[in-house]
């Protein structure tokens, strides 16, 4: 069957493309919809000078787009030239494009919105008697009034491109996705004000707030109150870059990435670094895929950051990446480590309830765990009196021990034991590593009692954020009692905490020459076929595969063989365990994916070896747990991301039991 063939184009001459096409084209990289003009023309406000910036809308933006400035304004000879392709006052030669500061510098938008739009440029500058506006269509220069600053107006968008305005979505989408493109402005800038209106009314408002707590306060504003209640300030400077802000609390991370903001030098940016570089910073206290919330603002010299290498400038291209990664994440990391308990001490006492309670608090912690209270009477009808019964409470108190078997036990629990054997071969058996509460012994001092070098100080009994320990509920939780109230505590979420951080600063305390996992030689080397990514990234990366407990060398061209595996993952799948790891080394970090992987072994380490459910503590027991939870970093959370600990203030108690009503 013959097949029939396509006749070949007739060949069109190479030419220049005209203006307005090229504008257009341009148009539909910059101007994608509504808020991409609205970004651009808030852009063009601040760059100006501005210190309040009004939006007017209609039709979600597609009616009528006006953004007005009290900015410096356009001279009206300069008015014309505003409107031509890559006019700017930005820059003026190549080393102002390498270390520009400006929010806008191309010259291109203003061009590409007039050629999808009818666009009128209104501005003043001081000392002008009156202001004049500009016509985009016609290029007709008129005298009008208005204050000093700049008003620029945009009618029928899209109007000379009837098929790009039918992708655009309804009013209400659209008005949303403007409002939140000044949202992100406006967190950068609380030294300038921002109103939205649409149709008439008043959508959004953020005032001016000058001076050091301006950004706290302009966050509180745009993000809410609880954005800023439920996170920390973020302060961290490594060389030229500095980093802050405020991290969300995990407890308050959220199912969608819609509360994530990161700005270099006042520009806001979705960039991979530092995207990842928060997000590693919360591997181990989140839990699930719950997305951190965050706002950061990164400062760093110009000249070290690109920001001309995406047509909407929202990405950029650091010089050095690497740096960039670890300042993001240490500085997270360095704002979250603090245990939260601390911040207890701050908070309203249970005397500032709405009930005041007149019991006076203990003065310190009995000499035994047992306590009694007298019987209470009862009257019954019929019957003269009634008298509970008295319990003793050795009958169901456990006995103390006495000193000297305590201090031996503790010694055995808190204290690892020395040994001969290196770190590596220890990793091989989990459950050789020590844990705080031994399996047979049900005895540990109270806080008061600590030995040893990395034991915290104590503190006196006033000064506990966590309080003193009251109660164990059905062998999973822990009741005590602080100034605030109940707080409870889960003890294996807790210990497995702490645990964790233990073995991680034992780690890296005890390896010589950076800490690596122990491997396992394979008897048969598996071989698999690499592609050549793989391959270099198996010769570049292989001192990192050695601290991974890996050996991976290429057999040829296209293969590769992994000779050793981690001890603890040695009946896996080597093959599938080599490529991930590589696939891993290709697009992050080396040190980054090792740490990981350090990380999630002793991880699985502290789980086995933390205090299981249904183990009855001692009360001196309970408080040694608190104690080290006050003093453990990160111990807020298990490393599953799970809290460990929750408070119930006396006004959440009395709300219980309607007291006060």
């Amino acid at each position: 069957m013959n097949s029939q063939q396509t006749p070949a184009p007739a060949r069109r001459p190479i030419r220049e493309l005209p203006d307005e096409l090229i504008s257009q084209i341009a148009a539909g990289e910059v101007v994608e919809r509504p808020a991409s003009v609205v970004r651009e023309l808030v852009d063009n406000a601040m760059d100006a000078g501005a210190r309040s910036i009004t939006l007017r809308l209609m039709g979600g933006g597609t009616r009528l787009i006006s953004v007005e400035d009290d900015g410096g304004g356009i001279a009206p000879d300069e008015l014309a030239t505003a409107l031509k392709r890559h006019a700017t006052s930005k820059i003026g030669n190549l080393d102002d494009l390498e270390s520009v500061m400006t929010m806008g510098f191309r010259g291109e938008a203003l061009a590409a919105i007039n050629s999808v739009s009818e666009l009128t440029l209104l501005s003043r500058m001081d000392g002008q008697p009156t202001a004049f506006a500009l016509d985009g269509r016609t290029g007709e220069i008129r005298p009008a009034a208005r204050a000093v600053g700049t008003r620029v107006e945009v009618m029928a968008l899209f109007f000379s491109t009837p098929a790009r305005r039918k992708f655009l979505k309804s009013d209400s989408t659209e008005l949303a996705h403007c409002i939140e493109a000044v949202r992100r402005h406006a967190l950068a800038r609380p030294d300038v004000g921002f109103a939205i209106w649409h149709e008439g009314k008043l959508v959004e408002q953020w005032r001016v707030h000058p001076g050091a707590a301006g950004l706290e306060q302009r966050l509180a504003d745009v993000l809410g109150e609880d954005f800023v209640a439920q996170s920390i300030a973020v302060a961290y400077q490594a060389g030229p870059l500095k980093v802050i802000g405020r991290a969300g609390l995990p407890d308050a991370a959220r199912s969608r990435p819609d509360h994530q903001f990161a700005y270099v030098n006042g520009r806001f940016v979705r960039d991979k670094v530092v995207m990842h570089g928060a997000r590693s910073a919360y591997e181990d206290v989140l839990h699930g895929h719950k997305q951190p919330a965050y706002a950061l603002f990164m400062q760093i010299d110009p000249t070290l950051v690109d920001v001309n290498v995406h047509p909407t400038k929202i990405e950029v291209r650091f010089r050095d990446s690497r740096a960039v990664h670890q300042a993001v994440r240490h500085a997270i990391e360095n704002a979250l480590a603090a245990p939260r308990a601390h911040l207890l001490t701050d908070a309203p006492s249970a005397s500032d309830s709405a009930f005041d309670l007149k019991a006076p608090a203990p003065k310190a912690l009995p000499e035994s765990a047992s306590w009694q209270q007298g019987g209470m009477a009862f009257e019954r009808p019929g019957a003269s009196s009634f008298s509970a019964p008295s319990f003793k409470p050795a009958d169901f108190v456990r006995p103390r021990l006495d000193g000297e078997q305590a201090m031996a036990n503790l010694k055995a629990l808190w204290n690892p034991p020395e040994r001969s054997e290196d770190l590596s071969a220890q990793e091989a058996r989990p459950a050789a590593w020590p844990a705080p509460f031994a399996a047979k012994d049900d005895s540990l001092t109270a806080a008061g009692s600590y030995q040893g070098v990395d034991t915290p100080p104590t503190l006196p009994e006033g000064d506990w954020p966590l309080g003193r320990a009251i109660a164990q509920l059905h062998g999973v939780y822990i009741l005590a009692e602080n100034k605030q109230g109940l707080v409870v505590v889960d003890m294996h979420a807790a210990h497995e905490r702490i645990v964790y951080e233990r073995l991680k600063n034992q780690l890296n305390a005890t390896s010589s020459g950076g800490p690596r996992i122990a491997s396992q030689p394979l008897l048969i080397p598996a071989t698999f076929a690499a592609n050549p990514s793989e391959v270099a990234t198996a010769e570049a990366c292989a001192e990192a595969l050695e601290q991974l407990g890996l050996e991976i060398s290429p057999l040829s061209a296209k293969t590769l063989a992994v000779r050793a595996v981690p001890t603890s993952l040695a009946q896996g799948d080597a093959v599938e365990l080599a490529r991930s790891v590589l696939t891993e080394l290709a697009q992050h970090d080396a040190s980054t994916v090792v740490q990981r992987a350090q990380n999630e072994i002793l991880a699985t380490m502290a789980c086995h070896g933390a205090v299981r459910a249904n183990r009855r503590l001692t009360l001196d027991e309970m408080n040694a747990l608190l104690r080290q939870m006050e003093e453990t970093e990160r111990s807020d959370q298990c490393n599953h991301g799970r809290p460990t600990w929750r408070q119930m203030g006396m006004r959440d108690l009395d709300a219980l039991f309607l007291r006060g009503r």
